[in-house]
């Protein structure tokens, strides 16, 4: 790799930490990145997860700084995110992505259209307390979520927040500040695996860290600071793109 592979990626992953700290779907960017420059598909998904886990971290922590998680709930969906992500990365082993990638590409268009159409959708917040019903749904989707992440990854971001959106009435803000602290989670567990398993090129991912880092912390504060004026429509457009990419991949494998 040459310094304009370096000065690649260092953009790349800056814009790609940026959005995904705004609204999810980040490694619709970092990952083909990585892959450009040469590095093989195994290892690209390795080191794409060790430089977005840090940014997720960065993010994690200022959303959490300006008290944008609701922790009275969060602490319950952790450990289900946990145990969904350890049992999806071992599930991936085994079973093809392919049999989930149809029925995804359906949910994350659904997703979509859904926010386009209903106009007030997380725009305030309507949050009115916990109840052993919605915490119970909570660590349902926490658990499915985590596990998806583990096994094939793209749009949890977005869907977690829309998840906070829908179940508990959290506005875009909240809802992305907890969708973060749970992807980070699901990242960090999937990464020690990765790690573990020797797949991860870190000549490649440090670097790229850091410029991911620094771009976490500018989406984070744009977040924060403009709501959902801001995230809704980079939610949207996230959902349409990793529906395009999907609906690509499967026409692609069916020629």
């Amino acid at each position: 790799m040459g310094i304009l592979d370096y000065l690649f990626l260092s953009l790349a992953g800056f814009i790609a930490a940026a959005v995904d700290s705004i609204a999810g779907g980040g490694g619709l960017i970092s990952l083909p990145a990585i892959m450009a420059v040469g590095v093989p598909p195994h290892l690209a998904l390795g080191t794409n997860k060790f430089a977005s886990t840090c940014a997720s971290f960065t993010s994690t922590l200022t959303f959490a700084k300006s008290k944008k998680i609701y922790i009275p709930l969060i602490k319950y969906l952790i450990p289900c995110t946990l145990v969904g992500a350890s049992i999806g990365v071992y599930t991936a082993l085994k079973i093809n992505p392919a049999v989930l990638q149809v029925m995804i590409l359906v949910l994350i268009f659904a997703v979509a259209i859904y926010t386009i159409i209903n106009k007030n959708f997380g725009s305030v917040d309507k949050f009115k307390g916990l109840t052993q019903l919605n915490i119970f749904y909570g660590c349902m989707f926490a658990f499915a979520l985590g596990f998806y992440d583990g096994f094939f990854g793209p749009g949890t971001g977005s869907f977690l927040i829309f998840l906070f959106i829908s179940v508990f009435g959290f506005d875009f803000t909240i809802s992305a500040g907890n969708a973060k602290i749970l992807n980070f989670v699901s990242n960090i567990t999937a990464l020690v695996l990765f790690a573990l398993s020797g797949n991860i090129r870190y000549i490649v991912g440090i670097p790229m860290a850091l410029f991911m880092i620094l771009g976490a912390r500018v989406g984070t504060k744009i977040a924060i600071k403009n709501g959902a004026k801001v995230i809704k429509p980079i939610f949207v457009t996230i959902a349409l793109v990793l529906t395009a990419k999907l609906l690509y991949q499967s026409v692609m494998k069916l020629l």
